[in-house]
């Protein structure tokens, strides 16, 4: 019974049909396009200067954006393959959703151990260089995977105790729906997803209570300081709730599809707007454009090198 379940979720296997392109597809690209030209210019940039790549709190920036640029280019194949019907074998969609499944945690999690690093910063400075070091934020990046991963593991080990061998050998349209083989398991996905939304505000909101705490009794010369790190954390949550509504969208969408198929097209490309490209056009703003070092540098080599000014004030970082 699942295997007719999962059968009837995917392609039927005929011929794909020719699609012209229209201007929802067209304005997908140019947005796609713009944010992994500039997620890339700022990881060209953070490998660069020593300064970044010796800084936890980069070493979490850079590590969000190749997340982010990784995921993009994974979601918007999926569009085009979606749009034009394309078929392709059901283990290399398997692999595509595992990495997506990753990276849609990922992006998530280290915004919330960001967040916890201005904590530190800001609420605990003498503590700082001991507990921000390299090596620990290299461990944090390895444990932000293996959280990334409990989902997936429950899913895909339901999913290959229900589907049998010849299952794989079938070419299907690639969706992430096609892991959800029984109803139940739809809801331990969406139960695991608000565990992780629950936990990851928790945190948030903590780091934003403490950090106002902190502001309200900041000197004069720290006031600055405290302030930006304030609108960084607030930032952060604001990307953050756009990224977790984003693992609930598959269930709305699923629920209005058995209402109108229009309905559903529609919000399926406002989802995709909002809550996917939207949360990492937000990772350059918050680091990338707000921080003044990095985006002197930035600068520089956004201009080729050409500003002598921006080039001398590059031998003080």
């Amino acid at each position: 019974m699942a295997t007719n379940s999962t059968a009837q979720n995917g392609s039927i296997g005929s011929s794909p049909t020719v699609r012209t392109v229209n201007e929802r597809v067209l304005i997908v690209q140019v947005l796609v396009g713009i944010f992994l030209y500039v997620n890339c210019l700022m990881i060209f940039t953070f490998f660069k200067k020593e300064a970044f790549r010796t800084n936890s709190r980069y070493i979490f920036f850079a590590h969000t954006l190749v997340c982010d640029c990784i995921f993009l280019v994974m979601t918007d194949l999926l569009l085009l393959f979606s749009y034009f019907r394309i078929v392709m074998p059901v283990g290399l969609c398997l692999c595509i959703c595992v990495l997506m499944s990753i990276l849609t945690f990922a992006t998530p999690l280290t915004l919330t151990v960001m967040s916890l690093e201005r904590y530190v910063a800001i609420c605990m400075p003498l503590r700082h260089a001991e507990i921000s070091t390299i090596s620990r934020a290299f461990l944090s990046i390895i444990a932000i995977h293996a959280l990334s991963c409990i989902q997936l593991i429950v899913v895909i080990s339901v999913f290959i105790a229900s589907v049998p061998l010849s299952f794989y050998s079938t070419d299907r349209e690639c969706s992430v729906e096609m892991l959800i083989v029984h109803k139940w398991q739809g809801y331990l996905r969406s139960a695991i997803s608000q565990l992780y939304f629950l936990v990851m505000s928790s945190i948030i909101t903590f780091t934003y209570v403490k950090i106002m705490a902190a502001a309200k009794v900041a000197s004069t010369d720290n006031k600055k300081t405290t302030s930006k790190g304030l609108k960084t954390v607030l930032l952060h949550a604001i990307q953050l709730l756009l990224c977790l509504i984003q693992l609930w969208c598959p269930f709305t969408e699923m629920a209005v599809m058995e209402i109108d198929l229009r309905l559903f097209i529609n919000l399926r490309y406002f989802d995709y707007i909002v809550f996917i490209l939207a949360p990492r056009c937000l990772s350059p703003l918050v680091y990338g454009l707000r921080d003044d070092k990095f985006f002197l540098v930035l600068k520089y080599y956004a201009l080729c090198g050409i500003n002598k000014k921006i080039s001398t004030a590059l031998t003080d970082l």
